[in-house]
């Protein structure tokens, strides 16, 4: 050290010894205290005591204010006034908007936030990034502005607390904050480390002075944990739908035409908001909500299935585009184990817009269309991930004669996909194979069940019976000229259980059907084609509906007695029939007259 007073030099620093015998001192100490912040570093655990770069907690690089909601939010008033009584109430709570992709779910967080906001709080939005180490990153950023010392960032920086541990006990002790997760769908990658969300030791925690919202794609309990509410977000009704796409095109229509629109889309956000943007554009070929309704039926594939060149490979993107936006769910599921998920949800696709029998999926189902492996573990695993996804649902039915309050008979499990889901899925299918290989397993499969049903002894059979009956009109048209009595034995077979179930209703259309394909195939003059014809009658008549079966009652008889002759035993049976109706409707001279006529030609 020089004197600067006196421009001389201290003793001791002419003593060359001394000033490198220090200078090394300094050099050990400064390599032993950097070698001890490396091991202090080595040694932590997992998202414990692990050094955090402090510089980029400060910094950050990306914008935690919320996204703007552009359009006004419908239909989710319930929803928005439950979050706000979160945000209102004493102390905090975790809550997690839940729910198949395309439900608007981090819209509606984003409405949640901008209240909350408007209302005094802060809020800090977070966005998901599938990075553990950015969400902690992203959690120190947003305790650090509500507040926590930089001495204490500074403390897990070095290792000397835990850094989730220092976030959450700070959170714990300040109020009135919003803190927003977006889009956390591989809750089981958010950590630190392996910690399960459930836990409640990881970065989600239901235990801090404000609202923790998360919104996810999966809705299982168990994920979540017992101190985490669950607000399990559905398709909108109709009003609100219609709302939804007057809201983009004010000019494409009515109410009523509007809300035809939603239904036909399944009241999914996604799917309305992408036919409204379509139909505001004033280039757009189809500028009414009629018309977009009518061409979803020959180009569902263009409107609502098109493909974006980014999507493949950009998440963001696919989570706008209503053709990719459940294969993220898809893949999040085969990358946990669930291998079969895919091709279950393909298969699911492949039946008619209605509740299927869960005892039709079955491994040799699976197997004998797919080709793949397949064990009831497995399915069963993949019909579970589905449903935690939000991709397949369970409706339930305890009406007449499916496991009703005094039905005597057990309710029947039943697997049903979104319609919009269930669409987009199967025209995703490769054409025409896998799709032919597919349908023909399940017309197999289709067929022993209705046979397993008829050999169930007393009412055992019934709701499976009518969870069969609106797949089984499709198995009819699929089939060739050489199986179609098969086929149609198959559809009888089904109408005498429903007969017998009280389910006419359903009956009815089946019947409709087999006389709509024997007039086509055999022609409307051969005996099958006129058994089927008065077989329809009958069950009108059955309904009620009395004048409509004397219509086809007349024809019929008329038909064969010309084709068969008037003493034919079928003629006998028409003329009989008839009687019987007009007698049900009042008419019983008339029905007098033919049965007199009728026992004097059988006798």
């Amino acid at each position: 050290m020089t004197n600067y007073v006196t421009a001389e030099l201290p003793g001791w620093a002419e003593n060359t010894v001394v000033v490198w015998s220090v200078f090394g001192a300094l050099v050990v100490v400064s390599l032993g205290l950097f070698f001890w912040e490396r091991r202090l570093a080595a040694v932590a655990p997992d998202g414990g005591g692990r050094a955090v770069p402090l510089g980029r907690i400060a910094a950050g690089g990306h914008s935690m204010d919320p996204p703007a909601v552009s359009a006004r939010v419908r239909g989710r008033e319930a929803e928005l006034e439950r979050l706000g009584g979160l945000v209102r109430g004493d102390g905090g709570g975790m809550v997690v908007v839940c729910g198949v992709g395309g439900l608007g779910k981090t819209t509606l967080a984003a409405e949640a936030a901008a209240r909350a906001r408007a209302e005094g709080r802060v809020v800090v939005w977070v966005r998901w990034r599938d990075d553990p180490a950015q969400l902690g990153q992203d959690f120190a950023r947003a305790a650090h502005v509500l507040g926590l010392a930089e001495s204490r960032l500074e403390e897990a920086r070095t290792g000397r607390v835990s850094l989730v541990d220092a976030v959450w006990e700070h959170l714990a002790a300040v109020e009135g904050w919003v803190i927003v997760v977006d889009n956390v769908d591989t809750p089981g990658r958010v950590g630190p480390g392996s910690e399960p969300p459930a836990g409640y030791r990881g970065w989600l925690r239901p235990y801090g002075g404000g609202v923790l919202l998360v919104t996810s794609r999966d809705t299982s309990a168990q994920t979540w944990g017992p101190d985490a509410g669950l607000l399990r977000l559905q398709p909108l009704a109709g009003d609100a739908g219609g709302a939804v796409l007057l809201d983009a095109a004010p000019r494409a229509g009515t109410e009523a035409e509007a809300e035809a629109l939603a239904v036909r889309l399944g009241g999914l956000p996604l799917g309305l908001n992408a036919a409204g943007t379509y139909l505001s554009v004033p280039t757009s070929r189809l500028r009414t909500f009629a018309a977009y309704r009518r061409a979803l039926e020959a180009e569902f594939g263009d409107l609502l299935g098109a493909e974006h060149p980014g999507a493949g490979s950009d998440p963001d993107i696919a989570r706008r585009v209503v053709r990719h936006t459940w294969d993220l769910s898809l893949d999040q599921l085969h990358g946990d184990g669930y291998v079969l998920a895919r091709p279950v949800l393909q298969l699911l696709a492949l039946f008619e817009a209605a509740p299927v029998p869960r005892s039709l999926m079955t491994p040799e189902l699976v197997t004998g269309a797919t080709g793949l492996p397949a064990t009831a573990a497995a399915v069963d695993a993949a019909l579970a991930g589905l449903h935690q996804y939000g991709l397949l649902y369970t409706p339930e039915d305890t009406g007449p004669g499916n496991g009703g309050p005094g039905d005597g008979v057990l309710p029947v499990s039943r697997l049903q996909l979104h319609p919009l889901v269930r669409d987009v899925t199967a025209h995703s299918l490769t054409r025409p194979e896998p799709t032919d290989t597919w349908l023909t397993a399940i017309d197999e499969h289709l067929a022993r069940a209705v046979g397993a049903v008829t050999g169930m002894p007393g009412r055992t059979g019934w709701p499976t019976a009518r969870l069969l009956a609106p797949h089984l009109p499709a198995h009819l048209d699929r089939s060739t000229q050489h199986d179609f009595t098969t086929a149609v034995g198959t559809l009888d077979d089904l109408v005498g259980i429903l007969g017998a179930a009280g389910a006419a209703s359903e009956g009815l259309v089946l019947r409709r059907r087999i006389l709509a394909d024997r007039e086509r195939v055999l022609g409307p003059d051969h005996p099958d084609t006129l058994e089927s014809r008065n077989n329809l009658a009958n069950t009108l008549d059955d309904l009620g509906e009395r004048r409509q079966a004397a219509e086809l009652h007349r024809r019929n008889l008329a038909d064969r007695e010309r084709v068969l002759g008037p003493d034919h035993p079928d003629a006998l049976e028409s003329r009989n029939n008839l009687a019987n109706t007009l007698n049900g409707l009042g008419e019983h001279r008339q029905a007098a007259d033919l049965h007199r006529r009728n026992l004097t030609d059988r006798e």
